[in-house]
């Protein structure tokens, strides 16, 4: 494939693009080195256990720690956070309850979890309460539902109590958002926020249009602009995932994907980076260990140092594990 005709904007590739040096990486050099992984964003589905109410994976099937255990076999994952499904809101407790489970289980690489919530509720502080001081519980997840509720003062202060008992808020947001959360991520410095999926990036605004079949879902320098504001808050860090499963009619390759994922790694810099898998919700678009090895020929070139803090040491910090 033609790279000129591949990339329709130079000024946005300079950005994206990481210098490529002849020299092989210093992991591939030392292949006594391999990376060790933690995967910050684990969704389990066990739909057997549960039943077909629990939630709705994209693929079906049945993803239960087996079926993990087998998808990460052949990429040395040391350690995995779990990630809420969207389960009922009547059956977060039990879910939050299986998560802790999962957690004290050895056998697993599950150490650590991110749970549901409803900051909306004016219950949230007593029931997020409940999991304070907890050796497994490390923050939840929750889906804004508008511009105005991120202004609204109950949200405010619920995700102010999250700061207070050390709990993270993940958010997955529409790229038209991202400066109003990074608003709330300033009116908020006590706690710590995590922006999943690369900010919903859509690769294709990174991409000649011919080729992809089909127009992004956003503008690449308006995504770019946002994310460097949402960047300027030191309380949030970005979850280097999803870009894989944002859009379709293309190939997904290290080559289509990297300017995404450059810009993240290069704003928020490599100590504010986080590998996640987003299993089984990848399965859209990839297996597991396809999309760990895209990444790693993204990064290749990069110092080691900065991929092992990537793929593990930055969510050892951030997630105390």
């Amino acid at each position: 494939m033609n790279r000129k005709k591949f990339i329709t904007s130079t000024s946005v590739l300079a950005l994206a693009s990481f210098p490529v040096g002849s020299l092989l990486s210093e992991t591939l050099r030392n292949p006594s080195k391999p990376l060790p992984l933690i995967d910050t964003h684990q969704h389990l589905a066990d739909l057997v256990r549960f039943g077909k109410s629990w939630t709705s994976p994209p693929i079906p099937g049945n993803y239960d720690m087996k079926a993990y255990m087998h998808a990460v076999q052949n990429v040395n994952m040391v350690k995995a956070v779990y990630m809420e499904v969207g389960v009922p809101a009547a059956k977060r407790y039990e879910e939050a309850l299986y998560a802790i489970e999962m957690c004290k289980d050895k056998s697993n690489p599950t150490v650590a979890a991110v749970i549901s919530a409803n900051l909306m509720s004016p219950d949230f502080e007593s029931y997020i309460a409940q999991f304070k001081g907890s050796e497994y519980i490390k923050g939840i997840r929750y889906g804004f539902r508008s511009v105005a509720e991120m202004k609204d003062l109950l949200l405010i202060r619920n995700v102010e109590v999250l700061g207070k008992l050390n709990l993270s808020l993940d958010f997955t947001i529409s790229p038209a958002w991202l400066p109003s959360v990074a608003e709330l991520i300033k009116t908020c410095p006590g706690t710590r926020f995590l922006v999943n999926h690369c900010g919903n990036v859509d690769p294709r605004a990174f991409l000649d249009p011919a080729i992809t079949g089909g127009k992004a879902n956003h503008d690449a320098n308006e995504w770019i602009a946002a994310m460097k504001t949402v960047a300027e808050n030191k309380n949030v860090v970005c979850k280097i995932s999803g870009i894989i499963s944002v859009s379709s009619g293309y190939p997904k390759s290290a080559e289509t994907l990297a300017p995404g994922i450059n810009h993240c790694l290069n704003i928020f810099g490599s100590k504010r980076v986080m590998f996640a898998s987003d299993w089984p919700w990848c399965l859209k678009d990839s297996e597991l260990e396809n999309w760990v090895n895209i990444l790693k020929e993204i990064v290749k070139n990069r110092p080691y140092k900065e991929q092992k803090r990537l793929f593990h040491d930055n969510a050892v910090k951030f997630y105390n594990i």
